[in-house]
């Protein structure tokens, strides 16, 4: 364990400090700064000697969090970061866009604020890159099977890595000009800058992974043909397809889904040139949804110089602190802060859209009501409706399921009543030999899950495939809970 009286001697919860707001809004620079290392084996020892360390439960991946707190506060890093990796392949991914449920289930927090585990976490990872410690690990020897991996995100990007590791010949397709997925494109640069999905990329290349871009499967090669060409084929698209508001005046210029303005927005940073870029530059902006993605649009709305933002979230304001139905140690739902809030911005609740307005095909409000909940419904309460001035609104209201096309016709996949791959309890679709991980097969979800769904869809694939496996299966995919229960 780590000190032994160190969450009595700090008792205060101390996370990594973050950029002034009038600096960071000028750039795509991540938003936080490294901790200082002091502080940061201080906050490392505050991890007690808890006897069932429910923090294990609380991640999906079951990262060791209290060996590595032990080893960061003795200064340890190198084995620290074999402990992390042992359990998560990209700790600098969760580290920076996890919500950390390992923290809501912390024992420490049934008292006092929980250890900050995301911060040791992603502290670990990055000093284990400067020190050159993150080494690529091929295979002592290789197999003759070969699996087809489809999707680059968190997900597909795990389950290769592990498949490679075990010695298979992996290759990973991706539609896009670049891998990484919703990492590449979905994520904005002020959370988390692609240099850590770059230098991932090398050491898998290096390990044997062959990656694939431009290709879309199920058009520019079809399912059966992969299935033809490759012993194993591992669906991890993703959950891509976007919740709509079809309302009147949805048909307006100037009304967009979240992820087209952010894709966007990544590509120019990234330096390409985007024609008819969705900008909110001079604009007033609203944007539908109180989300992670709707964060995300409010922080790329700032660095645009938009003239106004606000976001409209149809449901009640969180509360501050745990309500009685999420006792610890679950996840609770409660009011949070993102480094975009506070940047600016309006955030309202409890606000209902009822109609986009516009003038000549072209937005230029928004009718909003507030929210009344009548028989378990949440319905705009009539006589409160006003307008809210908009050149811009971004749809953030979340996904329904991955892209059928091709899956249905060509690898007579099924989906459930959420619009999900269907799969049985090894991660395997009703075609034998195609396997769905991630938010594929899950639904939206964290890219904590991913991670983990993608490790265990690999061992599920190295079993199928060689009869045993010593690759670990961290999660079974029927559990779909993100509490610590």
């Amino acid at each position: 364990m780590a000190d032994p009286r160190g969450f009595l001697k700090v008792r205060d919860r101390e996370t990594q400090p973050r950029r002034p707001v009038s600096v960071r809004i000028m750039d795509y620079k991540e938003v936080y700064e490294a901790q200082e290392k002091g502080v940061l084996q201080a906050q490392a020892g505050r991890c007690m000697d808890c006897g069932i360390p429910f923090c294990h439960q609380g991640c999906p991946l079951g990262n060791l969090i209290p060996e590595w707190n032990d080893l960061m506060w003795r200064d340890k890093g190198a084995e620290a970061i074999e402990r992390l990796h042992a359990t998560n392949n990209f700790p600098e991914f969760t580290g920076r866009l996890c919500p950390a449920p390992c923290e809501a289930s912390c024992v420490l927090g049934i008292n006092q604020p929980p250890v900050t585990i995301k911060q040791v976490e992603v502290s670990i990872i990055d000093e284990a890159w400067g020190e050159g410690w993150v080494t690529p690990h091929p295979p002592e020897r290789l197999t003759d099977r070969t699996i087809a991996v489809v999707g680059s995100g968190p997900a597909g990007l795990a389950a290769a890595q592990q498949l490679t590791r075990a010695g298979h010949t992996v290759a990973v397709y991706e539609r896009e000009d670049r891998i990484g997925g919703l990492l590449r494109y979905g994520i904005p640069d002020f959370k988390m800058e692609k240099i850590q999905v770059d230098r991932r990329l090398e050491q898998m290349r290096a390990e044997g992974t062959r990656f694939r871009t431009g290709v879309e499967v199920g058009k520019d090669i079809s399912w059966e043909q992969l299935r033809r060409r490759y012993d194993a084929v591992v669906i991890a698209t993703g959950a891509t397809v976007p919740r709509d508001l079809p309302i009147p005046g949805r048909e307006l210029s100037g009304v967009h889904f979240a992820m087209d303005y952010l894709v966007q927005s990544n590509r120019a940073v990234a330096g390409d040139t985007v024609k008819n870029q969705i900008t909110a530059e001079g604009k007033h902006v609203v944007i539908l949804g109180g989300g992670d993605t709707g964060a995300d649009c409010l922080g790329t709305a700032h660095r645009q110089q938009a003239a106004s933002v606000t976001t409209l979230a149809i449901g009640q304001q969180p509360p501050a602190e745990r309500a009685a139905h999420q006792p610890w140690p679950m996840y609770p739902t409660l009011f949070e802060m993102a480094s975009a809030h506070e940047e600016g911005g309006e955030r309202t609740f409890l606000a209902s859209t009822v109609e986009f307005v516009g003038e000549n095909g072209k937005l230029t409000g928004v009718k909003v009501a507030e929210t009344e909940f009548v028989d378990g419904k949440r319905l705009p309460k009539a006589g409160t409706e006003r307008i809210l001035p908009a050149d811009l609104v971004f749809l953030s209201l979340g996904f329904t399921g991955p892209e059928p096309a091709g899956l249905a016709d060509q690898v007579s996949a099924e989906f459930d009543e959420r619009g999900n791959v269907v799969r049985d309890g090894y991660y395997m679709t009703g075609t034998p030999g195609v396997f769905a991980a991630g938010d594929a097969g899950r639904g939206q979800s964290l890219i904590v899950w991913a991670i983990a769904e993608g490790r265990a869809a690999a061992a599920a694939v190295d079993q199928w495939l060689m009869g045993s496996t010593r690759l670990p299966a961290p999660v079974a995919p029927t559990d779909r809970a993100i509490t610590a229960l």
